[in-house]
C-alpha cells in the first residue's frame, strides 16, 4: 500500500543515497550498471484506467495476503468482541486466546480456525482494491504538490478512501462476521445459509401508544402507519447492522493508518537512516529507478513502517471497533432487537466498564499490526511488478 509515488521526489534523500564510507565511485558504476530511466520504463498516468485496474488489484492481492496471515486470530478477536458465550470464560489474556483457539481447533480441525475466511477473501480483495486505488486517486487531487503535504491532507485522503471502500463492502463484512461468531453447536454452516437467516432476522414489532393515537386525526394515523409499513425493519438493511459505527471507525483507523505510514516512510528516508534502510542501487529494477519514484525501503523497513502504522491506527479505533462487532452479530443475541450505538454503549460499560470497549486489544495488536505490515509490503512490491 506504500503511496512514495506520489510524493515530490525532492521531499525525500535521492535514489543513490550511500552510506558515508562508500567511495563516490560506486554512485557512477551503479548508475551505469541500472540507468535511472529508460524507454522500457513507461510511466502510467494515474488518472488512466489501466492505472486504475493495476492499483486496484494490487491492493485486492495485499488485502487478501494479509488477511489469510492473521486469519485464526482474527476470528478468537471476533468471538471475544461480539460476546460469544462459549468464549466468555477466555477473555482477558494471551492464555485465554491459545486456549480459545485449542478448542476451536479440537471441535472444529484447521478449516474451524479459517472459518468465514472464505467470506473475508470475498470482501476483502474489492475492499483493498477499492481502498489503495481510492487513496490513490484522492491522494493526487489533494496533494499536488511539496506544499500541500501536510498532516491533515494525508489524514483526509485516508479517512476518505476507508469510506469508500466501507460503502462499497459493508454487506459482505456482516456476512463474515457472523461466519465467524457462529460456532458448530449452532449447525450453520454455509454462505448461504447465513445470508438466509440474516436476511429473515425480524426485530420485534413496536407497540403502537393507542391513547396517543385516539387524540390524533385519521390522517395522521395512516401517515404513521404508512411510515411504518415502508421503513425497512428487516431484509437488506440487516446487511448493515453497525453501519454507523463503522463508518465513524474507518475515519479514524484509515486515516492514521495511512498517515503513519507515510510518515514513517519519510522518517526511514532521513539521510542518517537511509543508509540501513533504503535499498542500494545494485539490488533495484528498473521499474523502481523511475522518475519521481522515492528510494525503495528494504523489506524489513517496509513491513516496519506498515507495523507502526497498524498499531496506532488500532488503538486509536479499537472502541469503534468493539461496538461495530456488538452491533453486526445483534440479530443472534436477545430479542433480535437492533441496539443503537448509545444502547450498545450503555451495555458495555454497565457489564464491563470502560474496559469492555478494550476486550480482545491485545488479541487485535497481534492481529493488526502483521497485517497491516504484511498489506503495505505486499502493495508495494506489487506495484513495482505492475509498473505502477
Amino acid at each position: 500500500m506504500s503511496t512514495n509515488e506520489d510524493r515530490p521526489a525532492g521531499k525525500h534523500v535521492p535514489t543513490d543515497v550511500l552510506s558515508a564510507d562508500e567511495p563516490h565511485t560506486m554512485i557512477d558504476a551503479a548508475s551505469k550498471q541500472h540507468p535511472p530511466h529508460t524507454p522500457t520504463a513507461r510511466e502510467i498516468p494515474k488518472q488512466s484506467w489501466e492505472y486504475v485496474v493495476r492499483s486496484g488489484v494490487a491492493g485486492g492481492v495485499a488485502a487478501c495476503a494479509a488477511k489469510t496471515v492473521v486469519a485464526p486470530l482474527d476470528r478468537v478477536k471476533i468471538l471475544f468482541q461480539a460476546s460469544n458465550p462459549q468464549f466468555q470464560k477466555y477473555t482477558g489474556s494471551w492464555v485465554g486466546a491459545l486456549k480459545a483457539m485449542r478448542d476451536i481447533y479440537q471441535a472444529d480441525g484447521t478449516r474451524g480456525l479459517f472459518r468465514g475466511h472464505s467470506a473475508t477473501l470475498l470482501r476483502i480483495f474489492p475492499y483493498g482494491g477499492i481502498k489503495f486505488l481510492a487513496y490513490e486517486q484522492i491522494r493526487a487531487v489533494v496533494i499536488r504538490d511539496r506544499e500541500q503535504e501536510t498532516v491533515a491532507r494525508r489524514f483526509m485522503a485516508g479517512a476518505a478512501s476507508g469510506c469508500v471502500s466501507v460503502f462499497a463492502t459493508y454487506p459482505l463484512e456482516v456476512i463474515r462476521v457472523r461466519l465467524a461468531w457462529e460456532t458448530k453447536s449452532q449447525k450453520r454452516g454455509s454462505v448461504r445459509a447465513i445470508c438466509h437467516t440474516i436476511y429473515n432476522e425480524h426485530p420485534p414489532a413496536p407497540k403502537p401508544d393507542a391513547a396517543m393515537e385516539a387524540h390524533l386525526p385519521r390522517s395522521a394515523t395512516v401517515a404513521m402507519e404508512a411510515v411504518r409499513t415502508v421503513t425497512l425493519q428487516s431484509g437488506l438493511s440487516n446487511f448493515f447492522r453497525g453501519f454507523t459505527p463503522t463508518l465513524w471507525g474507518m475515519l479514524p483507523y484509515a486515516g492514521t493508518s495511512f498517515l503513519t505510514h507515510d510518515a514513517m516512510g519519510d522518517l526511514m528516508r532521513l539521510p542518517v537512516f537511509a543508509p540501513h534502510t533504503v535499498l542500494p542501487m545494485s539490488e533495484r529494477t528498473q521499474k523502481q529507478l523511475a522518475p519521481g519514484k522515492p528510494a525503495p525501503l528494504r523489506a524489513w523497513a517496509e513491513l516496519c513502517t506498515g507495523g507502526v502504522a497498524g498499531f496506532v491506527s488500532q488503538t486509536v479505533s479499537y472502541p469503534l471497533e468493539v461496538l461495530r462487532r456488538r452491533m453486526q452479530v445483534g440479530g443472534v443475541v436477545g430479542d433480535g432487537h437492533r441496539l443503537t450505538m448509545t444502547e450498545v454503549s450503555r451495555n458495555i460499560l454497565r457489564d464491563k466498564g470502560w474496559r469492555g470497549f478494550y476486550i480482545g486489544l491485545s488479541i487485535g495488536y497481534v492481529k493488526v499490526v502483521p497485517m497491516v505490515a504484511v498489506s503495505f509490503y505486499v502493495y508495494d512490491r506489487m506495484k513495482v511488478l505492475f509498473g505502477i
